[in-house]
């Protein structure tokens, strides 16, 4: 039986999605920091394919992808049925059990269908506490292409950037190449060539699919990948840039941290070179004057706001070698919390440990939720 003084989290984790293993070793660093004298942890794992999981470590299971120890899983869209339920089976036909009650569930699903408002839809409906964004700010944070549009109309600075759909990529190639291409018109100094230009999946994370493309040929096989990972695809300049992020946490009043730098162990920070090389370096504090370093901050927590995120964020920028500027790339409401992650890393150089961070994060989400139990829900006219 659970101690009735320890708060209960079910921790989420795997799901449909390229960054199902980014997924798996996030949730790893989390379970592993969560103090066991405060929290009850209820694991709870979804397959690629999308079946929901439970039991003593359905972690390992997913790891080891056997099924052992593990048992179906359910949480429904229904006040009356908050919790966990078991799915067994009867001659009759399947069964459910209730195995968990839950105070805060602590969605560790990086990209589709965890990242992008679709799970928090359903939390949402069961009305429990979750870490993080409500479904507005991830779905507006997930499509890269949307959330530009919403951040520029916020007065912050971003690259130029269009999105082309997946059908014109196999119907149209060649006006997407021309439009590609037609970007070096709008360029201050004018350049040569359009490129490097940049592909990615608009609605995506851990750099999956995203392609530098230095000349046409490039551009189509970009494109291509780009197109096997989303419906839509971002098309974006090519700067030649310093990567800097910056952690944000908190709710109507968030913080910023310290702004960290990547080096690369590749030509840029892609998927092999975050999770495969072990060798791209992380700088923090990022060596900026101090003007940058505001800047930077200030444009997180403004960014932040501007797509109504809750409990934490990473955003990321560009800073142009040449010219200073500072540009918004993406923001991240689902950050990735291994032990190499950037958006843990930051905050411990900035005064706050993983453990307390984790702290933060579910005392953030259980005030958040308190905030809107106090919304009205029906309206009497007098």
């Amino acid at each position: 039986m659970d101690n009735p003084s320890k708060l209960r989290v079910g921790v989420i984790f795997g799901g449909r999605s390229g960054e199902h293993e980014v997924s798996l070793m996030s949730a790893h660093s989390i379970i592993n920091a969560l103090d066991p004298l405060k929290y009850s942890i209820t694991q709870i794992g979804i397959t690629h394919e999308g079946e929901w999981l439970s039991g003593e470590n359905v972690l390992n299971a997913l790891v080891n992808n056997q099924r052992e120890g593990t048992f179906p899983a359910v949480l429904f869209p229904d006040t009356k049925r908050a919790g966990l339920y078991k799915v067994g089976s009867t001659e009759y036909g399947e069964i459910l059990e209730k195995v968990a009650e839950l105070d805060v569930i602590f969605p560790v699903l990086h990209g589709t269908f965890g990242e992008d408002g679709t799970l928090q839809g359903l939390l949402e409906l069961q009305g429990v506490a979750y870490v993080g964004a409500g479904v507005l700010g991830s779905a507006l944070a997930m499509d890269k292409g949307i959330c530009i549009d919403v951040i520029r109309e916020y007065g912050i600075p971003v690259v130029e950037t269009f999105v082309v759909l997946r059908s014109d990529i196999y119907k149209n190639m060649n006006d997407v190449l021309a439009k590609a291409e037609r970007l070096a018109d709008i360029y201050t100094p004018p350049v040569d060539s359009p490129y490097p230009l940049f592909i990615k999946p608009a609605n995506l994370g851990s750099s999956v699919g995203i392609t530098k493309c230095r000349n046409r040929s490039d551009l189509v096989e970009g494109l291509i990948e780009a197109a096997r990972y989303d419906l839509r695809v971002l098309i974006q300049r090519g700067v030649n840039a310093r990567e800097i992020e910056v952690s944000v946490l908190g709710n109507e009043y968030p913080e910023a941290s310290l702004p960290g730098e990547i080096i690369p162990s590749r030509e840029f920070y892609s998927y092999e070179a975050k999770y495969i090389d072990n060798t791209s370096e992380l700088i923090i504090p990022a060596p900026l004057p101090g003007n940058i370093i505001e800047q930077a901050q200030s444009l997180a927590i403004r960014a932040f706001k501007a797509i109504d995120c809750a409990g934490m964020a990473r955003v990321d920028f560009l800073l142009d070698k040449r010219t200073d500027e500072l540009f918004f790339s993406e923001i991240n409401t689902i950050p990735g919390f291994t032990k190499i992650s950037m958006y843990p890393k930051l905050w411990e150089a900035s005064g706050l440990p993983y453990s307390s961070l984790l702290d933060r994060l579910i005392s953030l989400a259980l005030k958040r939720k308190a905030d809107k139990d106090r919304i009205e829900r029906r309206y009497q006219v007098s």
